[in-house]
């Protein structure tokens, strides 16, 4: 990719088909713009704390006194600790192998979920060009498996721009079948619907443009947040007032916030 725009590898590792063994390092291909909003007391703009409160004793509880529950249908909660997870198949390889080449019509978007950028070691380009350049002139993609944060899941790989990307795959017993009986009535368009039909997507046909389309709501938005800056509705930190003016003793500061953190942890203040 040659520059990646400050983005920031998660992972290295390489990619293997036969005896072949391409370094690779792994972007995050997409990001979130959505605007991120913090619950808050109407009243002075203070951040909404949540506590984690046990169901069945009442107490406040701390990270460290937290476990994982599996819920069985009948309501029972079977508690799992770092041994039990230590006993599950995981894998830690950094290796994305290549298992089966595959039509690329052959994969269903629906199966399709995260988008990784794949960057190859300078000493990689030739054997990243020839997996880019096959996979592309045979209209295929490699079916991968990878292992992502230990779990080992399925992947494909495929081209865009000349950058191989991988897209991580849902399981098979992940999609729902869509089950709707309104939809087992037979019923079709007559000639005449369907060449009106036909004559509203001529009409209406073209290519894709995605830069013809934008978050109208997400610039209002942000359109709005910057109205109110400038009107002045803003409320300053409560923090801020409370140290306003003050000489604050810096071991003090310390000590205090040492223990906000562990108030927030759930644990006990001395």
């Amino acid at each position: 990719m040659g520059n990646t725009g400050g983005m920031r590898a998660i992972w290295k590792g390489s990619v293997s088909f036969g005896l072949v063994n391409v370094p690779v390092r792994l972007y995050s291909a997409t990001e979130n713009h959505d605007v991120q909003f913090r619950q808050v007391h109407r009243e002075d703009g203070g951040r909404i704390r949540y506590q984690r409160v046990c169901s069945e004793c009442g107490k406040q509880i701390a990270y460290d006194d937290i476990a994982k529950g599996f819920e069985t249908e009948d309501g029972a909660m079977v508690v799992l600790d770092d041994a039990d997870f230590a006993e599950l198949p995981s894998r830690t390889s950094k290796e994305i192998g290549v298992v089966k080449f595959v039509p690329a019509d052959e994969i269903d978007p629906m199966w399709l979920d995260k988008s990784y950028y794949l960057e190859p070691d300078k000493s990689a380009l030739k054997p990243y060009a020839l997996l880019r350049d096959a996979l592309e002139s045979e209209r295929r993609m490699a079916v991968v498996t990878v292992s992502i944060r230990t779990r080992m899941t399925m992947a494909v790989l495929r081209v865009r721009e000349r950058v191989i990307v991988m897209q991580t795959m849902i399981w098979p017993d992940e999609i729902r079948r869509p089950d709707f009986s309104v939809l087992e009535e037979e019923t079709h368009a007559s000639e005449a619907e369907l060449a009106m039909a036909h004559l509203l997507i001529d009409q209406l046909a073209g290519d894709f443009e995605p830069d013809e389309y934008e978050d109208d709501y997400a610039i209002a938005l942000k359109e709005l947040v910057r109205a109110k800056v400038e009107g002045g509705h803003v409320q300053a930190p409560a923090l801020a007032a409370e140290n306003a003016g003050e000489v604050v003793d810096l071991l003090a500061a310390l000590a205090r916030s040492v223990e906000k953190a562990k108030a927030a942890r759930g644990e006990t203040v001395a």
